[in-house]
């Protein structure tokens, strides 16, 4: 009988002989690719299945702890809260911003600002974890992202392309969780630097490299004859996968280059504002879920110096994003939402910064909400929910109606647990058109 070492000498073995005989580099494997058995999805007809509103999502991400404050939910009759940010009106009756997002105030017609958002930790793991799952973080179990939500039951836009990407550099998202690893994210650290090992090594022609593919596959016959499970067949997937890719048209959604220069200068020439042009481009091949991570929003010191750079950033990207898919006909099928693990204190700290709260705002863009509008609301002075309130698993409840999830369906993990979408949240549907 094998050793479990020398099983997982067997795959390593088998992993590196494929990588180097097809002379292509992979996308980096999830972890745990072996760890889980099969899971199953629940039977019955689910009661919350609704007619979608929206096909994509663009999640934008401030991970760290953006200030509610200075941007989505000011309070410009209470000086001491907001230091030297002053309201600025907006194309929203009633909307005001933080003074740091001048051209996202002429697109807020399009939105709806949640400003009573309320978390249940103010750690950044486990806000970060809770935000995009709606589960709180265990040692035991990964519970998906809505992406991977979206990916497992309604499959990819474009067959050829992943069905969810993720653009940043963050080591701690959940990914598929449970789920089988294809539902995870395309990981792009650098948007401008496209996907890399997507090409055959130098001298490797279509020939050698069909013969070379073909090879690792009777090498790997037996070893997934013997393990016929669903990890290892997932892992095989990964191979046809990749090589789809490699192979198809649209692998030209990646390349930043196929922009003019003054749209990418629109845009910001910076990882982030880069990553929103990716996004559309993606979104625009049938890519129908994309986050972009966006961080250095623990602002503890220099608040008032920092929030303004960071909001220009933000403010030059996201205009032009919704600019951009307004022009191209795609932000009523394309839900935006900019969030964010917890927001920060009204209170300033003595280094003239804020730190971490656990009540922030949210916006929503497109995607067959109401534009024009806020929705909940906070105290005079910031510090509470005064009506409203509305939780992370409440959020993504709203992503997962918008894009006709069945949200009761109910999904048992490989430990037999039942699961559904959002767990427990409920979905805003009157901020729907």
């Amino acid at each position: 009988m094998k050793t479990l070492h020398n099983e997982l000498d067997r795959r390593q073995f088998l992993a590196g002989v494929a990588k180097s005989m097809l002379g292509v580099g992979l996308v980096p494997v999830a972890e745990n690719m072996f760890s889980g058995k099969a899971f199953a999805v629940g039977e019955g007809s689910a009661t919350a299945k609704q007619v979608a509103t929206a096909r994509n999502v663009i999640m934008l991400y401030m991970s760290g702890g953006q200030s509610h404050l200075d941007t989505w939910d000011p309070k410009p009759d209470n000086k001491t809260v907001m230091g030297p940010t002053k309201a600025i009106k907006t194309s929203a009756d009633g909307v005001l911003l933080g003074e740091y997002m001048p051209r996202i105030a002429k697109q807020m017609h399009h939105a709806c600002v949640i400003n009573s958002v309320a978390t249940n930790t103010a750690a950044h793991e486990q806000a970060n974890y809770f935000m995009h799952t709606s589960f709180g973080l265990r040692s035991t179990i990964t519970h998906p992202g809505m992406g991977a939500w979206l990916s497992m039951f309604q499959g990819p836009g474009n067959p050829a392309l992943p069905p969810y990407v993720y653009v940043g550099n963050d080591s701690r998202h959940p990914g598929a969780g449970f789920l089988p690893k294809k539902h995870g994210p395309l990981m792009v650290n650098n948007p401008e630097a496209g996907l890399q090992n997507v090409r055959p090594q130098k001298g490797v022609t279509d020939d050698r490299f069909e013969f070379r593919r073909e090879f690792a596959q009777s090498l790997d016959a037996e070893f997934q004859h013997e393990y016929d499970t669903r990890s290892v067949k997932a892992y095989a997937d990964m191979y046809d996968d990749a090589v789809r890719l490699m192979r198809s048209e649209d692998l030209s959604a990646f390349d930043l280059t196929k922009e003019p220069d003054d749209v990418r200068k629109a845009y910001g020439k910076d990882p982030f504002g880069q990553g929103c042009l990716l996004a559309r481009r993606l979104v625009e091949h049938g890519v129908r879920f994309v986050e972009v991570s966006f961080g250095s929003w623990d602002t503890h010191v220099a608040n008032f110096i920092n929030v303004p750079r960071l909001c220009e950033t933000l403010d030059l990207a996201l205009s032009n994003l919704l600019m951009d898919l307004q022009s191209r006909g795609l932000l009523d099928s394309t839900m935006i939402m900019v969030t964010s693990e917890f927001g920060r204190t009204p209170k300033i700290n003595a280094n003239q910064g804020r730190d971490h709260y656990p009540i922030f705002s949210v916006p929503l863009f497109g995607g067959g909400i109401k534009g024009g509008i806020k929705y909940g609301a906070t105290t005079a002075d910031g510090s509470g929910i005064a009506e409203n309130k509305v939780s992370p698993p409440d959020l993504n409840a709203t992503l997962g109606y918008a894009l006709g999830l069945p949200l009761d369906q109910v999904v048992y993990s490989p430990s037999r647990r039942p699961f559904t979408v959002a767990d427990k949240g409920q979905p805003l549907t009157h901020l729907f058109a």
